[in-house]
């Protein structure tokens, strides 16, 4: 780094090189049309891993229930 200049002014120059960056990419992107996985799809497919998860969950809790019902407390005879 150059002696005298103001780290600021470095984030400033950082921050506007990676903003342009991000912007050459995105207007690639808006150029190139419909190409991956559009949101809807994208939303589906998180939908359906959640609606597993919750459904492994559900298992489990329910597994884990009836298991913890049968110990049985030695304080109690």
């Amino acid at each position: 780094m150059e002696p005298n200049v103001n780290p600021l002014t470095c984030a400033g120059r950082y921050l506007r090189s990676a903003l342009g960056i991000h912007l050459v990419a995105f207007r690639q992107a808006r150029a190139d049309g419909d190409r991956g996985a559009s949101a809807v799809e994208l939303a589906v497919i998180t939908a359906i891993i959640l609606g597993v998860a919750l459904a492994l969950l559900l298992v489990i809790k329910t597994f884990v229930t009836s298991e913890s019902n049968k110990i049985q407390d030695p304080g109690t005879g």
